[in-house]
């Protein structure tokens, strides 16, 4: 455990919502397990509504602003930066990163910036209204952080390229994934009936997490090969009609945001990643981590850094359709052996963040001495 010779450091993140995503789960599960003996962490979010919401720990401070939309939200967001007065604001997603950088002049002196970066920049600033812009503003704006967290080499690689940010305030963290409390919740898998494939797929219904692509590949499969998708989001409607047109409804679940998508996960022959981007894509990891193979687009992010014989990485429809049709059929409903590499193990992920908050820390200079 790191150990800190003085006061607790405060830390507090900052989240749009409470929305489903991986980057939503990501951070709660970090500021869960942020040792308490050592540091006070806190939240602000934008809106505080969400499914993931009661997925909040008990002991965590949250500061609702209650505005979904940045434009209104930008100065109680100041406020409240400066009401928390944080040794260290950890910032997630490009736009709320963005948001923050720019109010740094009006934080107190000794307050550093931890800025996450969930994809790559290029894809996430590509997807809003005024790319461009957005390109522009981040670039310059970025090099006010003290340090740019990526989930993968892959997304650092860009910062250091494309937005000309040091290596040395680069720092790569993998997701930390919970394997304990994801295994004891998938203890009873959930396996849809039938005899063909099972497969299932999980993430927010937007353009980006490529289910689209699932729905053209399906009828290239046997007609007793099923897929289970988890989530919810603004393609729903248009993803239903996709598989209504190609008669596809009676292979398709559509079963909506489930908070605990473990059990699906591991009753699955194989978890399906079509993203068209991606960091590193946090579902993958707990489908690894239930003992699920994983079969994944090379656009993903840093899939390909995960390194794990269960995975296949693949570059094209075809050959996702491919590797589903070689994929074997489970040969058990029970919950299977863990495939997840170890550093992206709770215990090794936090003892690399709490390091890396312990060094920035220490190197912000006089801190006040207030308990």
């Amino acid at each position: 455990m790191i150990q800190h010779p003085h006061r607790k450091i405060r830390v507090t993140s900052v989240l749009p919502s409470f929305a489903g995503g991986g980057a939503e789960r990501v951070v709660l599960t970090m500021l869960r397990y942020l040792d308490r003996t050592h540091y006070a962490p806190s939240l602000v979010v934008l809106s505080g509504e969400g499914p993931l919401r009661e997925a909040v720990p008990n002991d965590l401070p949250v500061t609702d602003l209650a505005r979904p939309r940045l434009r209104y939200a930008w100065f109680r967001l100041g406020q409240a930066l400066r009401a928390t007065n944080p040794d260290i604001v950890l910032p997630t997603i490009s736009h709320i990163n963005l948001a923050t950088l720019m109010q740094r002049g009006k934080l107190a002196s000794h307050t550093r910036i931890i800025a996450r970066e969930s994809n790559t920049p290029s894809a996430s600033l590509g997807a809003t209204r005024w790319p461009r812009l957005y390109h522009r503003l981040y670039r310059h704006y970025c090099r006010r952080a003290d340090t740019i967290l990526c989930p993968s080499r892959l997304v650092s690689d860009e910062f250091e390229s494309a937005f000309r940010i040091a290596p040395d305030r680069l720092f790569v963290l993998p997701h930390p994934v919970d394997v304990e409390t994801i295994r004891v919740a998938a203890q009873s898998p959930q396996r849809e009936p039938g005899a063909g494939l099972r497969v299932v797929a999980a993430g927010r219904l937007t353009h980006q997490k490529g289910f689209d692509r699932l729905i053209e590949i399906l009828p290239r499969l046997p007609a007793d090969t099923h897929l289970t998708l988890l989530g919810d989001g603004e393609d729903r409607a248009s993803l239903i009609a996709q598989a209504d047109r190609l008669g596809l409804r009676d292979r398709i679940a559509f079963k909506g945001f489930v908070r605990e998508p473990w059990p699906y996960f591991a009753g699955a022959d194989a978890f399906l990643l079509p993203s068209r981007w991606e960091g590193m894509p946090n579902a993958a990891l707990e489908a690894l981590a239930v003992g699920a193979p994983v079969i994944a687009r090379s656009e993903a992010g840093g899939v390909g850094e995960i390194e794990s014989a269960a995975l296949t990485v693949v570059d094209s429809n075809d050959a996702f359709a491919e590797a589903m049709a070689r994929t074997p059929l489970s040969a058990t409903v029970e919950l299977r052996e863990s495939l997840l590499p170890d550093r992206f193990t709770l215990r090794a992920v936090m003892h690399e963040f709490e390091a890396l908050l312990s060094r920035i820390a220490t190197n912000s200079g006089e801190r006040e001495n207030a308990p």
